[in-house]
């Protein structure tokens, strides 16, 4: 089930092609490498060729910006009622995947309808989309673990933009398996729980971690931290080679095993692009959701 994240108002896919995107982050156009957009472009317009930024790939590995015009080095922008901050990167990124918002609509919608109490874990956090979402559905307690310092006080940044202060949400830095391991003999536990890997990284006492490897050991590890009555398990990836259907088989032969009363879905993430009415793949979902 392929999903699209197609609200957005404050973000726009407004063209692809020949390895990039050309996007509109509120009154900002940037033109960004896109390793999926192997078409070419109908036509380099004016906003192709004078956007405010422009991301050079280096054929030396990395990159770099080309400003183009004047621009703030930070900005915010709105999903419906959440605020972000948004800032160009060294790595092309700007601190936020628009795409994840279909994400953040499933989970503000599970929580609101759960009826009861949930406690939510988000692994790899990164600048904190899907903790805003949980928390903003009153989430009774939102667990924000990410390896990098500088990420979570971005995330901590959005929390303020979102008017969030006063939801129980816990910034962690710290690797992602230390953690689940520390919360297990913890005996602590989860009714919904978020991770959103890397294809390989380092945690901040120089674990390395790679995906291949290390993710059927991880949701395993997961599963010992969930409670007997979990609402949804969701893996999200960006990484080369992985299928949809590699998702939907790990979860299958773990989170549907032991809680049989769910069902796995699973499909590509999307993002609408407004000049030639298709979908721009952005990587992939698994995930398992109770049927209650």
């Amino acid at each position: 089930m392929n999903q699209t994240a197609s609200e957005w108002k404050d973000y726009e896919c407004i063209d692809t092609g020949n390895g990039e995107k050309l996007e509109r982050w509120k009154d900002v156009i940037l033109r960004r490498p896109d390793p999926q957009a192997l078409w070419p472009i109908e036509k380099e317009d004016r906003l192709w060729l004078h956007p405010h930024a422009h991301y050079h790939r280096s054929r030396s590995g990395g990159g770099s910006w080309e400003f183009l015009k004047p621009l703030k080095n930070e900005w915010k922008i709105n999903y419906k009622h959440l605020t972000f901050k948004v800032s160009p990167t060294g790595f092309k990124h700007t601190g936020l995947f628009p795409e994840q918002a279909a994400n953040w609509d499933f989970m503000m919608d599970k929580i609101q309808k759960a009826n009861r109490d949930i406690r939510v874990l988000n692994l790899f956090a990164y600048t904190g989309g899907a903790t805003m979402a949980c928390a903003s559905a009153n989430a009774c307690e939102v667990v924000h673990v990410d390896a990098s310092k500088g990420m979570v006080n971005w995330a901590k940044e959005n929390m303020v933009l979102s008017h969030l202060e006063n939801k129980k949400i816990r910034f962690i830095v710290d690797d992602v398996i230390k953690f689940v391991e520390r919360e297990k003999r913890r005996g602590r536990t989860y009714h919904a729980l978020i991770m959103d890997p890397p294809s390989y990284g380092r945690g901040p006492g120089g674990e390395i971690w790679k995906i291949e490897e290390q993710l059927y050991p991880l949701i395993l590890k997961c599963m010992d931290i969930l409670d007997d009555d979990p609402l949804f398990f969701l893996v999200n990836s960006y990484t080369t080679g992985f299928s949809p259907t590699v998702l939907n088989n790990i979860l299958h032969s773990t989170l549907l095993r032991k809680y049989p009363n769910g069902i796995i879905e699973s499909g590509e993430n999307g993002l609408p692009i407004t000049r030639t009415q298709t979908i721009l793949p952005c990587g992939i979902y698994g995930r398992w959701v109770s049927k209650k």
